[in-house]
């Protein structure tokens, strides 16, 4: 199965593929857990695949991207994700930022209708269903870091370098960095990481609240496939996925904050999973979740407001 970047068929209604290494998409490649299962394993890794070119984003990598989180996201096969980069030989570089080779198209854009489309694969990673391992098997500057902050775990190599090297090339930030990044290391290191560009050792002091794990660049995959195998066996695809939630969308006051998580703690206390996670836990056994979003998740899921950013574009189609 194969879909060109030209193909318009929403992501929505891409048919689940039997096979995610058949699924064939422009710039990225996907492989399951073992590698060569026949069918879709409970982790699937979803690999940038432009070696020759260090992993550089393009637009067809992300087109490829949200469409890749989006099929998983519904697929209730899949348990865990790992995003990684296809430089497994050397492990120099996770994805070196947007290829500056293309440059950056922006067509008939203008200031107030373009979308950065690493913010949209951030999205897409944030809106995720299922939970997301990033192993970042190398180095990662730019859009090449920032598309890993909605994810839920990192792992970096302690050979590689990271940086958010905006204001080395005249830019800003993007990929939504300027939510993630200050909620992950504080608003200090932010504007310190931000302001000198700098690309820094995954140990730095003002990177290191980011990496779940530091090792060789040779562990870097073997150590996030063993946190994913352990995700995907044993924790409730909706308690992760609301819990992130809570963290990212939840109110701003410890009163408020206290109505939401009653609501919700009530609505688990009727759910499937709590029945299973209670009995597995007595019974001294792995527990088999079944609950998904589409059938589990709460009554009144999302709570906050998603569509800003397609209001957003439908004002600009109602000018023209």
């Amino acid at each position: 199965m194969s879909y060109e970047r030209k193909n318009t068929t929403p992501v929505a209604d891409i048919p689940l593929p039997e096979s995610y290494e058949k699924f064939h998409l422009p710039d990225i490649r996907f492989q399951h857990h073992p590698a060569g299962s026949a069918s879709a394993t409970p982790v699937v890794l979803v690999v940038l695949d432009r070696p020759k070119a260090k992993n550089a984003f393009t637009p067809d990598m992300a087109y490829s991207l949200i469409t890749a989180f989006g099929v998983l996201s519904r697929d209730k096969r899949v348990r865990c994700i790992v995003l990684t980069g296809s430089d497994m030989k050397t492990n120099r570089t996770f994805c070196a930022g947007a290829d500056l080779d293309i440059g950056f198209p922006v067509g008939r854009d203008t200031r107030t209708n373009h979308r950065d489309s690493g913010g949209s694969v951030s999205l897409a990673i944030h809106r995720c269903h299922k939970p997301v391992v990033a192993a970042m098997n190398g180095s990662g500057v730019g859009v090449g870091i920032t598309m890993t902050l909605p994810a839920d775990v990192r792992v970096a190599s302690n050979k590689g370098k990271y940086g958010f090297v905006f204001s080395r090339r005249g830019l800003v930030m993007e990929a939504c960095s300027s939510y993630f990044l200050p909620r992950l290391v504080g608003r200090s290191a932010a504007v310190y990481l931000t302001t000198t560009g700098s690309a820094l050792p995954a140990s730095h002091k003002m990177l290191a609240p980011l990496f779940a794990e530091i090792v060789d660049p040779d562990q870097v995959l073997p150590v996030s496939l063993k946190i994913a195998e352990d995700i995907a066996a044993n924790t409730s695809p909706v308690s992760t996925r609301v819990m992130k939630d809570m963290l990212y969308s939840g109110p701003d006051s410890p009163e408020e904050a206290h109505l939401l998580e009653s609501s919700l703690l009530f609505q688990r206390f009727q759910n499937r999973d709590l029945q299973e996670g209670i009995a597995s836990f007595k019974e001294k056994r792995a527990p088999n979740f079944q609950g998904t979003m589409e059938e589990d998740g709460p009554v009144e899921w999302p709570w906050w407001d998603t569509r800003i950013v397609e209001r957003a574009n439908e004002a600009e189609k109602a000018k023209l």
